[in-house]
C-alpha cells in the first residue's frame, strides 16, 4: 500500500511518495540525493526493494470512516502527526 504524501523506500533511500495511480506511484528526487545515494547507477528495469509506510495505511484508512471522534487536531494535540 503506499500513500500519496507518504513515505517510501527504495533501496534504502526514503522519498517522499508526490502521487499514486493504480500500481504506480511518483516521487522526485533532488539532486543532492541523486549524488549521494546509489539512485545515480539505476538503469531501466533494475529490481529495487521497496518498503512502504505502513503508518500512512492505517491512517488513512481511519481517517476515511467514522473515526468515533479521532482527526488530525486530535492526533497532533497527541504527537501523533505535525500540523
Amino acid at each position: 500500500y503506499i500513500a500519496a504524501k507518504g513515505s517510501i523506500t527504495l533501496d534504502g533511500v526514503s522519498l517522499t511518495v508526490n502521487a499514486v495511480e493504480g500500481p504506480q506511484f511518483e516521487v522526485n528526487i533532488v539532486p543532492h540525493t541523486l549524488t549521494h545515494t546509489s539512485l545515480d547507477a539505476w538503469q531501466p528495469g533494475r529490481r529495487v526493494n521497496i518498503e512502504v509506510d505502513v503508518l500512512a495505511r492505517y491512517l488513512e484508512r481511519l481517517m476515511g470512516r467514522d473515526a468515533g471522534g479521532v482527526d488530525l487536531d486530535l492526533l497532533a494535540e497527541h504527537g501523533f502527526v505535525n500540523r
